[in-house]
């Protein structure tokens, strides 16, 4: 729950919001965004007809506590915590942040807004909202510190992403054929988009590395008859999936390990990886890949499937709102260290295919599903957990609108003692 405080001002109500006024004009003149501002009494400003978004001050003290540091986090906690609420389209208020952000200011706006800053309340909302910034313990990219890092993330709530994702769980791009296509669609058209491109055939076995709830091993049994196993860090995404495996009564020939990738020893025909290289890390990229590569049968194929950034974008630092609250060791990289990584370990890249309009338009499709669910939600978890999953993926559905980040399908392959792939001579069965 987020905590609601009266505070006492250091001036009249009146003061305060005229000096709030002149903070707001100096940043609303920067920005191409049109948003409103209501106060914390109700007036709303300024008075110019309706606005895509409302940023709502809730107390006299709220833009302080929002920019008297100037970070990333320390904005984004004024919104977790409650000083601040967003109301309407969240992805342009981030936008609007965005826009500052590349606006240079001079020093001496700088010291004209600190000093307009310093005239507003110093108080902000208990820091107490239920979820806290991530406290990860041991050497980086440990087994156990990554189990701590993936259990932070995904084992909040089954209950909780049921809400907003498809139907089948799938917790990663999806693939729209058009506009018109639901969610539960698009993650249809993903998963056999993957297992064609992948060229599974019955028999086959498939290994999918960090599977999620299961979504794409069931898929991949059921439709293309393959023996396919998963493995996860997550355990409720490990006991979700045994459950759903049982259901659709496939345990002869699908599977869900709780493993890590270091721990795999099996010879496969396939592998594919969705949504999981981007918690690997670069320092261990080669690693990542040299595991897949020893786990693939000469003539199979490895489809990697991440996020990925774009050139000088990357960011491995722990002073960024996702790393603190979303995804604690996560590291995105530009797709050329990806591929020289993967074919370091051995692997020929055989094809590329970046699908970031795809990214921008599934997650929108989640926003809009978890707003709508919110008092669901925060029935399953804390609202402070809500309002992180709701500013993430809008601000994630604006790098991907903008070219800051991207989806990259990689497909690799491991060619013969021979030299030969075993792949056709034309992509013209993928789009069958």
């Amino acid at each position: 729950m987020i905590h609601r405080r009266t505070f006492e001002s250091a001036g009249t109500d009146q003061q305060i919001k005229n000096e709030s006024k002149a903070f707001l004009l100096e940043i609303l003149s920067r920005t191409n965004q049109r948003l409103s501002v209501r106060f914390w009494d109700g007036e709303v400003w300024p008075e110019k007809g309706e606005t895509p978004v409302t940023l709502i001050l809730n107390h006299p003290g709220a833009l302080r506590a929002m920019f008297g540091s100037v970070n990333e986090v320390h904005v984004a906690e004024a919104y977790l915590y409650g000083d601040v609420d967003v109301e309407g389209d969240i992805e342009s208020l981030v936008e609007a942040g965005a826009e500052l952000v590349s606006d240079h200011l001079r020093w001496r706006d700088l010291i004209r807004l600190a000093r307009t800053l310093r005239r507003l309340p110093a108080e902000h909302a208990p820091r107490d909202g239920g979820r806290t910034a991530a406290h990860l313990h041991g050497k980086q990219h440990s087994i156990e510190r990554d189990k701590s890092a993936i259990h932070y993330h995904y084992d909040v709530s089954n209950e909780f992403f049921k809400l907003w994702l498809d139907e089948r769980m799938v917790y990663s791009c999806a693939f729209f054929q058009s506009n018109a296509d639901d969610i539960h669609t698009a993650q249809r058209n993903k998963l056999d988009y993957l297992c064609r491109k992948l060229r599974l055939k019955q028999g086959e076995h498939l290994l999918d590395i960090g599977c999620g709830w299961g979504s794409l091993v069931l898929w991949a049994a059921k439709q293309y008859g393959v023996d396919a196993t998963g493995i996860t860090l997550s355990q409720r995404q490990f006991e979700y999936a045994q459950e759903q495996i049982a259901r659709e009564g496939l345990s002869d020939r699908c599977r869900v390990l709780l493993r890590d990738y270091r721990e795999i020893d099996s010879d496969f025909d396939k592998i594919v990886s969705v949504g999981m290289v981007e918690h690997v890390g670069k320092a261990m990229l080669p690693e990542y890949f040299s595991v897949a590569f020893r786990a693939l049968k000469p003539g199979g194929v490895f489809m990697n499937h991440g996020i990925t950034c774009a050139v000088g974008a990357q960011h491995s630092g722990h002073n960024s709102f996702v790393d603190r609250y979303v995804f604690p060791d996560g590291q995105l990289l530009p797709i050329h260290e990806t591929l020289h990584a993967a074919e370091e370990a051995g692997f020929e890249v055989r094809d590329v295919e970046d699908l970031r309009e795809h990214y921008m338009m599934t997650l929108r499709n989640w926003v809009q599903r978890l707003e709508h669910a919110h008092d669901e939600a925060v029935r399953h978890v804390d609202e402070l957990t809500y309002r992180v999953w709701r500013l993430y993926m809008a601000g994630s559905a604006y790098g991907f609108r903008v070219g800051n980040i991207a989806l990259h399908q990689t497909l690799l392959s491991k060619r013969t003692p021979q030299g030969a792939s075993t792949l056709p001579l034309t992509r013209a069965d993928w789009y069958r």
